[in-house]
């Protein structure tokens, strides 16, 4: 039988912010819709490295799979998504998934935003310059009409060249900024993708209207908000309530004193297939808070996988 090897490069030709836009937004659809399951991220810990989890299936999409990916204290990463037919079991193809993991976090963020940012959203505050932060300013720059962009991160050389490079991909003046504060300044929407163990994002800085997506934090006892800003949002939205409970450290502290409820949180996907709606009021302060989820991968690798398979891409394997 044969099997589709795909590497990086072969990703990278093919995946683009609009497909994985397109198949993050139909995966979340049908996990709303209870035609996707979704298994939560798993983590398990040796001394010097974790092994991470997740998978997903779509009987619609005709489609299941699993991501696997190792990290270690030294900074090495390696990710595999491994991509079955949802009828006949078969495996279709082993591809690498670093540059599809980036990509679908970006994409969901960029669908979050074309259901809550306000339309008229133009203006962009963005935390962190690495590649999260990348494909995240790609994917909110595909939504808005996006006229201004500000940078902050703590490495002046890494802000400064995101800026340059992001100014260049989007086609819209990025600026980087030594003051957090001023990056926050006179924004519709702020994007937290960065690396902080602790919160660093204040009340203050939300104002009516204003949009968030916040991607950086996926441990409990790791968090980028502040508890204070959490209560202030008017309409908090997650990519999965079940792997909210056991990842989002943005919300730890509002649960355990009581001044956050999950009956206040609602997912993404219901609201995209029309069960609940997004943002209500212009004057609304809305989150998007993304923790990553295997129906996300899936819904993209399906689109890699027969884009490529088209295209002629990759390397066929005996199985």
């Amino acid at each position: 039988m044969p099997v589709l090897m795909l590497r990086e490069d072969d990703v990278r030709k093919v995946l683009t912010m609009e497909m994985a836009m397109e198949g993050v937004e139909i995966g979340l659809k049908k996990l709303g819709i209870e035609e996707a399951m979704n298994i939560n991220r798993a983590r398990v810990v040796t001394d010097h490295g974790v092994l991470h989890t997740m998978g997903a299936s779509a009987k619609t999409l005709g489609g299941m799979g699993s991501k696997v990916y190792a990290t270690t204290r030294k900074g090495n990463a390696q990710f595999l998504f491994t991509l079955f037919d949802g009828k006949t079991g078969d495996l279709l193809s082993l591809m690498q998934a670093d540059y599809l993991g980036q990509v679908r976090t970006g994409a969901a963020s960029g669908v979050a935003t074309k259901y809550l940012a306000n339309p008229d959203a133009s203006r962009v505050g963005i935390f962190g310059s690495g590649k999260q932060a990348r494909t995240q300013l790609i994917a909110v720059c595909k939504v808005r009409k996006i006229t201004k962009v500000d940078v902050f991160s703590p490495n002046e050389e890494h802000r400064n060249a995101f800026a340059k490079e992001m100014t260049e991909v989007c086609g819209v003046e990025v600026t980087p900024l030594a003051n957090p504060d001023d990056v926050a300044k006179d924004k519709d929407i702020l994007v937290t993708a960065t690396s902080a163990r602790d919160p660093f994002f204040k009340a203050e800085w939300l104002k009516e209207g204003m949009h968030v997506n916040a991607i950086g934090s996926n441990f409990m006892g790791k968090a980028e908000l502040t508890p204070e800003a959490v209560q202030k949002f008017s309409r908090i939205v997650v990519d999965s309530r079940d792997q909210c409970r056991i990842e989002a450290g943005d919300f730890q502290k509002g649960f355990e004193d009581g001044t956050l409820k999950w009956g206040e949180v609602r997912e993404l996907g219901p609201i995209i297939g029309g069960r609940y709606k997004g943002r209500v009021d212009p004057s609304e302060i809305t989150l998007f808070k993304s923790l990553g989820l295997g129906i996300e991968d899936l819904a993209v690798a399906l689109k890699v996988f027969q884009k490529a398979k088209a295209d002629g891409l990759g390397q066929q394997i005996e199985w």
